[in-house]
């Protein structure tokens, strides 16, 4: 399998792409103004078996999988009086403990609500709204936005996910404009006075079986959301090599047109039940993954996987077949066997957080290097990188930081080895957190200076005279 993995790395090229810049627009800013890019993976609390709940060794495990992000998909039939629907205390507490277990693994929190367990809820009902079904749904996420209205590490709320049109004889723009934005502005106002700084996360509408862009089933939107700290959360599904790089496209341009960035909710297409047991399919899967994060690290967007599961069976989520969202092939909620023929891919290098700004990064397959470019600015605190050594760096990496310093990371050895260092440069600000597979720098060599950083597999030698002359 390695060598036809190798192969496949090596004929994939990147077209040249309308989305790229001298600086990117997308990923967020923490409470110390880094640029943050934010990665990880939707939390469920429950799966079609029943609750589901993390453990703080779960938790480390996302964040060697490279995570800084969970989203919580939240189960309105728990928390609001949609039908015979109620609020359940217990679930608010397991919330709290999900968000307490994240926090104390260095991870963020974004909530995303869904309308699983609402019975008597309707899509329809809810855009017209003759019997007050927003304030009914506002409601639900004012339980929300009262617990962690003070959590600092609750950064955003994705306020509807993948809205319905379904039988109604209405356009998709006119859905959109007439009833989901100002029902998103509604949403906002209700949520401002509890939490002035969190993040609003907007998506558009999940389009009817068989209507697609692209083959992508999510409609446009073509008009601006009048309100602040809005959160462009597409999901793109996308199987289709040559459909990926212009549905993201299509995606930056709303992006430009919202003057918001782009935080993809949910990627990454489902898996079949025969792709676990089947070479051919799993290279088909590295193949459109890859092309997919290529693109975003193009893009410099951060991106949230379905789902942080095991699956304790399948389902018919596609017409192909039985299949499943889940990263773990365990026959059991939360899983530890991975399916690296996608977590590879999922939890590859890049920069989680960075004291200045971000200008470009991309994480090459094919070589295994990093190359980041960033404006340095040490007054806002320390920068880390997610590098994934032991699955990536299995012959150790080297960390090349302008022309200033050269540090090795043996597989064998605890730390940094000094290769060379620029003066006034300090190694020692370069520390590898292991349990966390992370690189924390404490303060760039240069400050307010725009600085190249390459992080490639093995030991750097200085190279041999003797082969430049061969």
């Amino acid at each position: 399998m390695l060598r036809h993995f190798i192969i496949l790395l090596a004929t994939l090229s990147l077209t040249a792409s309308s989305i790229s810049s001298a600086m990117i627009k997308h990923g967020l800013r923490d409470g110390q103004d880094r640029h943050m890019i934010p990665r990880g993976y939707v939390a469920n609390t429950n799966d079609h078996a029943g609750p589901v709940d993390f453990t703080p060794e779960d938790y480390l495990r996302m964040v060697r999988m490279g995570a800084n992000v969970q989203v919580v998909r939240l189960e309105m039939g728990r928390l609001s009086t949609f039908g015979d629907s109620q609020l359940e205390p217990a679930y608010i507490q397991r919330l709290q403990e999900a968000t307490r277990l994240a926090r104390e693994a260095g991870i963020k929190t974004v909530f995303k609500m869904t309308v699983y367990g609402a019975t008597g809820f309707s899509w329809q009902a809810l855009w017209h709204n003759k019997n007050d079904e927003h304030t009914t749904y506002i409601n639900a996420w004012r339980h929300v936005w009262e617990t962690f209205k003070d959590d600092d590490f609750v950064i955003g709320y994705d306020l509807v996910n993948e809205p319905r049109k379904l039988d109604m004889d209405i356009t998709y723009d006119q859905l959109t404009n007439q009833y989901l934005i100002p029902f998103y502005e509604k949403i906002i106002d209700a949520a401002v006075p509890y939490s002035q700084n969190k993040q609003f996360l907007i998506q558009t509408i999940f389009m009817n079986k068989g209507e697609a862009i692209d083959k992508n089933q999510y409609a446009e939107i073509k008009q601006r959301i009048e309100r602040k700290n809005i959160v462009f959360a597409p999901h793109i599904y996308q199987e289709h090599l040559e459909y990926i790089e212009p549905t993201m496209n299509r995606f930056d341009r709303e992006s430009d047109m919202l003057d918001a960035p782009i935080l993809v909710g949910e990627w990454g297409f489902p898996t079949y039940v025969t792709t676990d047991n089947s070479l051919k399919e799993q290279l088909n899967y590295i193949e459109f993954y890859i092309r997919t994060a290529e693109v975003f690290d193009r893009m410099g967007i951060g991106a949230i996987k379905a789902w942080f599961l095991g699956n304790r069976s399948y389902q018919n989520f596609l017409p192909g077949g039985e299949s499943t969202w889940a990263i773990f092939a365990d026959k059991q909620a939360v899983g530890t066997v991975e399916r690296k023929y996608i977590t590879d891919i999922i939890a590859r290098p890049y920069p989680q957080l960075i004291a200045g700004d971000i200008h470009k990064f991309m994480f090459h397959f094919a070589t295994r290097t990093l190359d980041l470019t960033i404006k340095t600015d040490n007054s806002k605190g320390a920068s880390t990188l997610f590098v994934g050594a032991d699955r990536h760096y299995p012959d150790g990496f080297s960390v090349h930081v302008g022309e200033d310093l050269i540090l090795t990371k043996s597989p064998i050895s605890s730390g940094f080895r000094v290769h060379s260092s620029s003066q006034n440069t300090d190694p020692s600000a370069f520390i590898w957190d292991e349990s966390r597979q992370q690189l924390v720098v404490l303060a760039w060599p240069k400050n307010n200076a725009t600085i190249d950083i390459k992080i490639a597999p093995g030991i750097y030698r200085s190279p041999d005279p003797a082969a430049k002359n061969n």
